[in-house]
């Protein structure tokens, strides 16, 4: 278990790296699981059954509750997501639960020599009752040490110590006009940084012990951070190691720091548009520490390549293709062996499938362990022999079989697709449609879903459901009911959803084209793809299209009808950040850049607004601590000023996304497309 145990119940911070953890539940009860979000409320997350295991995806430190389903063990344990680590396990059991104050006690607290930080200043303590204060003349000042941060070398001879300068104050304010518990208005105030703020700046410091003193180091390969991320020491105890993130997403280093203050690059990443350290940062150190497994599209795809730490050079590259690496799975440093997630490996295939792959460390023997066309989860046994693995598509019900992990060998099907019992019943399926995007070859997939009661002989008003946030892909590839796109469609709409140029986990070049062009939402290949589709689909109406969106699709829908009010007619844009000046710091550098230039201006809807076409309605909630609700009210001032005709819901309470996820929102929205869409008379 790499987390850490939280002391009290706080927001969880606004992070910018995705961590994943598996929770693990050796109770003789259930466990319920909370996320603590931005504003120190419990969001529920479901249940583990004893015996069971959940995974969840969340972000570096943010605060998740776990407690006891047993009146009679109330007990409760907070647990912070790793900062330093991609993964992580925590394993629960009944004595983790009832003495969790133990659990929290940092197990080498009472080890000698003891390095730990007291009045703003390092100090040793190298026996009981010794204490002594560390010679750090060369420190930051108006710095703090942190004392979260001391990371010592198995030989006890040095230590790192973690200097940092805080972030800025960067509150907003939200007024909830309407609480449950009393009359007046209640103001809340949230940390909440936005591009162009100052960070925390961290700065490792080496400490010899023996002469109880610093050991100089140059800061040059590790200046102008966005964040540091521990690594650790060597085996040997020579060098110290950590990961730099330089702001602005253009540079990522393994910088190390030897004993007599050298400090050199082991692996480094550059980029003239972004590293996606958000999404696809992955790196292993091997037992011996001196090799590492590491992620990168230098090559134009996200693939793994081994480093020798040692020498600070590639030994040589694990995987390549015109295909990515998802995420790593499984590493086996005895059989020098790797399991991970792959996206379009299978030709043929949507290249947002994911197949479980195992490759060699030298990058030989590549297999493909699953089978079938369709996107793929799986299981493993608990001694990673076997692994249940399930495919489908939107299109096709799952099929699950028990697979042997290292071949792939298919043992048995344990439950086939049930596709001809859906035929039978007249299953109105999603249609998968693909076409060639805006450069005339790159193909773009995207899903169509016509109403219950579809007549072809009608036509029917086109709505797309937008998201174009370049952290992902949005296109639903499994099987499910799709109830809350078919709620939409069954209104009397072809309802359409895809991902266009400059979303995520294709190459390198397609994820490009939203880097400081937010606005640009991949429009070009979502035009054309809807035009194309109903070339062939006399019942798609080209006349009445609309869109709707939350969010970054809340800022899509609101740059589709400014920069393509030809096209679409008629949007709802739910909490969306109009602005990308006033959105959180990780989400909107990452993608726009740093420092703040001219290409935020050019993005901004607020700026355009006087752009506008076509029918627009406005949702927020007053209470919104993820998106900012002020871009919004800034996006209807500035439409304001323009003379711009739109309507605008204001939901009291409201938080992220209360537009589309609450039914007041949904019926008002429903009630706007029918009015503008549905009834739109074509001249």
């Amino acid at each position: 278990m790499k987390g850490n145990f939280a002391e009290k119940e706080e927001p969880s911070p606004y992070a910018a790296t995705a961590v994943s953890v598996r929770f693990i539940n050796k109770c003789s009860c259930a466990l319920t699981l909370e996320w603590i979000d931005h504003a120190a409320d419990a969001a529920p997350r479901g249940t583990i059954e004893a015996g069971q295991t959940s995974q969840v995806h969340t972000w570096q430190g943010h605060l998740w509750r776990i407690s006891s389903n047993e009146e009679s063990k109330p007990a409760k344990l907070l647990y912070a997501a790793p900062t330093e680590h991609c993964f992580d396990t925590l394993v629960i059991d009944d004595d983790l639960l009832r003495d969790r104050n133990d659990a929290r006690k940092p197990q080498n607290e009472m080890e000698y020599p003891h390095v730990f930080i007291r009045d703003g200043a390092v100090w040793m303590r190298s026996e009981p009752g010794s204490e002594e204060r560390m010679d750090n003349s060369s420190s930051l000042e108006e710095a703090l040490f942190d004392k979260t941060r001391v990371y010592m070398s198995s030989d006890k001879m040095h230590a790192v110590v973690w200097q940092y300068s805080p972030e800025q104050e960067h509150l907003i304010h939200l007024v909830e006009s309407s609480p449950a518990d009393q009359l007046e208005p209640k103001l809340k105030s949230i940390q909440y940084l936005k591009p162009g703020d100052r960070l925390r700046i961290d700065r490792p410091r080496l400490f010899n012990l023996k002469e109880r003193k610093e050991v100089p180091t140059d800061d040059t390969f590790f200046h102008n951070p966005w964040s540091l991320t521990n690594i650790g020491w060597n085996n040997e105890s020579g060098e110290y190691r950590f990961l730099f993130n330089e702001r602005g997403h253009q540079c990522l280093r393994v910088v190390g720091l030897s004993l007599d203050g050298e400090v050199r690059v082991l692996v480094e990443e550059t980029s003239d548009t972004f590293i996606d350290y958000s999404t696809k940062l992955y790196h292993h150190v091997t037992s011996d520490s001196r090799n590492m497994i590491w992620a990168s599209e230098r090559d134009g795809w996200n693939h793994l390549y081994l480093y020798d730490l040692v020498r600070g050079s590639v030994r040589n590259q694990i995987t390549s293709g015109e295909w990515m690496v998802r995420s790593v799975d499984r590493v086996d440093e005895e059989s020098r062996q790797i399991w991970f997630t792959a996206c379009g490996i299978m030709f043929g295939q949507d290249p947002y499938y994911e197949q479980l792959v195992r490759v060699n460390f030298d990058g030989s023997e590549l297999k493909v362990i699953t089978e079938g066309d369709g996107t793929h989860s799986w299981k493993w046994s608990p001694d990673n022999r076997y692994l249940i693995d399930t495919w489908s598509r939107v299109d096709n019900p799952p099929e699950t079989v028990l697979r042997e992990s290292k071949t792939g060998s298919k043992i048995m099907v344990i439950k086939e697709a049930q596709l001809s019992r859906l035929i039978e019943k007249q299953w109105n399926a999603p249609e998968r449609f693909s076409v060639a995007g805006r450069d005339g070859k790159t193909m773009i997939y995207g899903i169509i879903i016509r109403p219950a009661d579809f007549d072809t002989k009608k036509k029917y008003p086109i709505l797309e459901c937008v998201y174009a946030g370049p952290h992902s892909f949005f296109t639903p590839k499994g099987f499910s009911g799709l109830s809350w796109l078919r709620q939409w469609a069954d209104l009397g709409y072809i309802l359409v959803r895809l991902d266009g140029m400059g979303t995520n986990w294709r190459s390198k070049a397609f994820h490009d084209i939203c880097y400081k062009n937010l606005q640009d939402a991949g429009f070009p290949d979502r035009i054309k793809w809807i035009k194309e589709a109903a070339a062939t689909r006399p019942w798609m109406d080209l006349d009445r299209v609309g869109l709707f969106g939350g969010s970054a699709g809340g800022q899509s829908v609101g740059a589709a009808l400014i920069y393509h009010g030809d096209f679409y007619k008629v949007g709802a844009a739910d909490c969306g950040c109009h602005d990308n000046r006033m959105d959180k710091i990780w989400w909107n550098e990452q993608w726009m850049g740093w420092p703040v230039d001219k290409a935020y201006e050019d993005a901004s809807n607020v700026v355009n607004a006087h752009k506008l076409q076509g029918h627009l309605m406005l949702l927020v909630g007053d209470l919104d601590h993820n998106v900012d609700p002020s871009s919004t009210y800034q996006f209807a001032n500035a439409l304001n000023k323009a003379g711009k005709m739109y309507e605008m819901l204001i939901i009291p309470g409201g938080q992220h996304g209360c537009g589309g996820n609450t039914e007041y929102g949904r019926m008002r929205q429903a009630d706007f497309f029918k009015r503008h869409l549905r009834n739109m008379k074509i001249d």
